[in-house]
């Protein structure tokens, strides 16, 4: 697992996490901002008017309303990444890395407008009557390109699986698991059940749960924001400061190691907004394809608001429960993730007047420029009495800081408890052999984890956590929804609709097993299946960018005469 996993990393380096990948990405999106003359602004209020109805017709060809097209690609997009992944950008890239979330955020909302105009242009209607459209339809039948098509096509199915299945039930199993001690396979097994009931009744059934729940789970998580960051009033100015200030200088965190330059800041921000409002990505496309509707550009500025609603708005404040509570620059009480720990050779300290051992160690933690620092991975035995270490001559690392207060533990096999141990263990190249070990300690905090916090620390004091269980249940499970239909649409594409009970069953199935098991390769295999999606679609609405252009056209020039809906 260990191999397949570097060997996807090593693929991920010429893809998401490559140099070029934010330029392309934000490239494409201020060429259609310019060429389209910033539609995100001009047809803003044209978006907000089709949403309610104003100009649908009941006749109009399509499975659901603009509305809950809406709503369906909106649960696909607000999930984890809203809650975990703003904390995993702070924590990565420093509150810089919230100002590029804005900027893909921003011109995001073009490059939507574009793919789902285009998309909603060259849909068609499957065998089993209901409508079926997404890049893939684009690029063969505009194209000609059926080649790229497969391959979005064969992208867009791993990632449902990769970021809209099995992350995302791992993410609420542990939540609920921490927050209410309920085993992670009743989790798992239960909401496989629900699963399964809503997405066997297709796009209507799931358009129908989406516009009832996405809602109810946004107004939620925003009243529970406003509260933390109304108690942290005073905090409101510094965090956007701190963003602003960050972009060009890094912003380096007491006690850890996020400063990050420009670039990398840049990178991690672009990365995590992509992920989090999937602008670019063309998977929403596929949902506003089945909208009711004979003009295109009407669903493509209905899909505009997505990115404003999913980063502009409940991104940040996400962003600003953690940065005005503060709990992003302190270290916490928790038990070490294996894949956040790293036993380096020598003692290091990241108290203040440290400030080489820290540079040091900011090198190291650098994929790209860890072979140029002079840290090096540990490799030996380390002495442990009840629990904690009586050897030196090492520094054990935990998510980008200096851990402390550290406790060995294993579990005993007739109490089935986790007791502190006594012996020697082994580290190799940085890692504890023994995967049974149990490390706890205080370090910094990441990901659900960080907001969770976070969230305590306004006036609903530890109840705050309650919020961010419920909002990620509640966003993970609709991502699950709304990325059963968008991979039901590519198995579509590919073998027909007879191959959609197939990948139905399987869905359900591997959300079930998702829950129980480590999804760390599931991860890495869809950080590069989500770029195969990107990169084929920025291709393909750059080479039909005159075709969008006359499209938008056509429908101001049917709108004046009153024939546009």
């Amino acid at each position: 697992m260990e191999t397949i996993k570097n060997g996807l990393d090593f693929l991920d380096g010429f893809l998401g996490s490559a140099d070029y990948f934010p330029y392309l990405l934000i490239g494409v999106g201020l060429f259609f901002t310019i060429y389209l003359g910033l539609p995100q602004v001009r047809y803003f209020g044209q978006a907000v008017r089709i949403v309610k109805g104003k100009y649908s017709k009941k006749d109009d060809p399509g499975d659901t309303s603009h509305f809950a097209a809406l709503s369906t690609a909106l649960s696909g997009t607000v999930g984890t990444g809203n809650i975990g992944g703003v904390a995993l950008a702070i924590f990565m890239g420093g509150p810089a890395a919230i100002f590029w979330m804005w900027v893909t955020a921003f011109l995001g909302m073009t490059t939507k407008f574009v793919e789902v105009t285009l998309s909603h242009k060259y849909r068609e209607k499957t065998e089993d009557g209901t409508m079926a459209g997404g890049p893939m339809y684009y690029m063969e039948k505009k194209l000609n390109m059926k080649w790229l098509a497969v391959i979005f096509a064969l992208a867009t199915i791993i990632c449902s699986f990769g970021t809209g299945n099995m992350p995302q039930v791992n993410n609420i199993a542990q939540v609920m698991n921490d927050t209410f001690s309920l085993p992670n396979w009743i989790t798992g097994v239960t909401l496989a059940v629900l699963l399964a009931l809503v997405i066997i009744g297709g796009i209507k059934r799931i358009a129908k749960v989406a516009e009832r729940v996405v809602p109810l789970m946004a107004v939620l998580y925003v009243i529970g924001a406003l509260l933390v960051i109304s108690y942290n009033y005073e905090n409101i100015i510094p965090s956007f400061s701190a963003i602003f200030s960050s972009v060009f200088s890094g912003s380096a965190a007491i006690g850890g190691f996020l400063g990050a330059s420009f670039a990398y800041a840049m990178q991690r921000g672009v990365n995590r907004g992509l992920f989090s409002n999937e602008a670019g990505q063309g998977s929403a496309a596929i949902a506003h394809s089945a909208a009711k509707g004979k003009e295109p550009a009407s669903e493509g500025m209905v899909s505009l608001l997505e990115p404003f609603i999913d980063t502009l708005i409940i991104c940040t404040l996400t962003a600003l429960v953690i940065l005005s509570s503060g709990v992003w620059k302190d270290k916490h009480h928790n038990t070490f993730d294996r894949n956040d720990m790293i036993f380096v050779a020598g003692e290091y300290s990241d108290q203040s007047g440290n400030e080489e051992d820290i540079k040091q160690l900011q090198i190291f933690l650098d994929k790209k420029t860890e072979k140029e620092s002079t840290v090096k991975r540990f490799d030996g035995s380390i002495s442990i009495q009840d629990g904690v270490a009586i050897s030196d001559g090492y520094t054990l690392l935990n998510a980008r800081s200096i851990a402390e207060d550290v406790v060995y533990k294993q579990r005993n096999e007739a109490s089935l408890n986790l007791e502190p141990i006594t012996g020697v263990v082994t580290v190799k190249n940085g890692k504890l052999e023994n995967l049974e070990i149990v490390v706890e300690g205080k370090s910094l905090i990441h990901s659900a984890s960080l907001t969770a916090e976070a969230f305590t620390k306004g006036f609903l004091g530890e109840n705050g956590k309650y919020i961010v269980s419920l909002g990620l249940l509640l966003f993970a499970f609709t991502t699950a929804i709304a990325w059963s239909y968008y991979g039901d649409r590519a198995v579509t594409y590919l073998f027909g609709s007879k191959g959609v009970h197939v990948y139905r069953v399987v869905y359900v199935v591997m959300f079930a097993v998702a829950a129980v098991v480590d999804t760390t390769v599931v991860w890495a295999l869809a950080n590069v299946a989500i770029v195969m999606m990107t990169i084929p679609n920025l291709i393909g609405i750059m080479l039909l960018h005159k075709d969008m252009k006359k499209t938008v056209k056509d429908y101001w020039d049917d709108f004046r005469k009153g024939d546009a809906h």
